[in-house]
């Protein structure tokens, strides 16, 4: 295995980051800017906030268009001086998806086919953020990059975030074969950590904010789903290493952690690791979102092809993860 490029090492560059004001591209942003290069960010703020990059409000090298992809005016330009493109712009969260299903669908497939489109007018190398969604009801203990793939019914909306973003990993995949753009497919895990908010149903932040008020902890189902939860730094630092990767391109990654642990267990170490005076509140799937809901029973990445490629595995352990995030 050759070694992978050293990202600390490149001269400044300039990139571009959808959804660079939300939880994971914010702090991606930080990132690229603390090792000296130029960031633009285009995000509509559905779901994100320009409050994540308030610690970047006054350096000049970060530029910031409140808008969305398709609707900003210089996204050619802005295209043609990025070294590098970060498309995490995507509607998010369980409880969006399934309230939403309209405007998740429009804004994952009309977003990543504008960008992909400017991006093969001038070149520029795309990495995508997908989601372990996209493995569906697959019952496999682990999954793997070259699995197929079971994707539900049409009938229930919870599946059609899994359906857009596999469909934008179709259309990346095609812009790669048929025009060569340069792309990356990175099928990211459950990623916490701080400045994520529970609004849209991420469990671990939802868990935060109740056991920092003794309030009851919400477990949906019966609790015995399981999720590996990788912190936010450790997947910043994987994107950055398959940026700068160029074995990496025209391939599919998982990023993730594999450490895997039942949602009723994460209630009770969040619990035991804030002290709390919560209690586990055991909620029907039916009234938590709606009748017929499904859910992935486990969620649990192999990460030995991006471990292969760039030489990175997410480590940070889940109680120092809480930790952080409650602080």
């Amino acid at each position: 295995m050759s070694p992978p490029d050293d990202i600390h090492s490149s001269s400044p560059q300039s990139f571009l980051v959808t959804g660079g004001a939300g939880f994971i591209g914010s702090h991606l942003v930080e990132r690229l800017i603390s090792e000296g290069h130029r960031v633009t960010v285009i995000d509509d703020c559905s779901t994100g906030t320009f409050e994540n990059l308030c610690s970047l409000q006054h350096n000049d090298r970060l530029t910031s268009h409140s808008c969305k992809v398709s609707e900003c005016r210089e996204l050619e330009d802005i295209v043609q001086r990025a070294d590098f493109i970060f498309h995490l712009a995507a509607a998010v969260g369980v409880e969006l998806v399934v309230n939403s299903p309209i405007r998740t669908i429009q804004t994952n497939l009309r977003e990543t086919e504008v960008l992909l489109q400017a991006a093969s007018h001038h070149g520029t190398p795309v990495l995508i953020a997908s989601t372990s969604e996209v493995y569906g009801k697959s019952l496999k203990p682990v999954f793997v990059e070259t699995d197929d793939l079971l994707i539900g019914p049409p009938t229930f909306s919870r599946w059609s975030y899994a359906c857009s973003k596999l469909m934008d990993e179709f259309l990346a995949m095609s812009f790669f074969k048929e025009r060569a753009l340069p792309i990356i497919i990175a099928r990211l895990f459950n990623t916490v950590g701080p400045k994520q908010t529970g609004r849209y149903g991420m469990v671990l932040p939802r868990f935060i904010e109740a056991a920092k008020r003794d309030e009851p902890l919400r477990v949906y189902g019966d609790g015995n789903q399981s999720r590996c939860f990788s912190y936010v730094k450790d997947t910043v630092h994987a994107l950055l290493r398959l940026a700068s990767c160029q074995r990496a391109r025209g391939e599919v990654f998982n990023v993730g952690s594999t450490n895997e642990i039942q949602i009723s267990e994460l209630a009770r170490v969040v619990i035991e690791v804030l002290g709390s005076k919560s209690q586990i509140q055991m909620v029907p799937y039916a009234e938590a979102y709606s009748p017929g809901f499904e859910d992935m029973h486990r969620r649990k990445p192999s990460v030995e092809k991006l471990f292969d490629f760039t030489g990175f595995r997410p480590s940070t352990p889940l109680r120092d993860i809480i930790q952080q995030a409650a602080d």
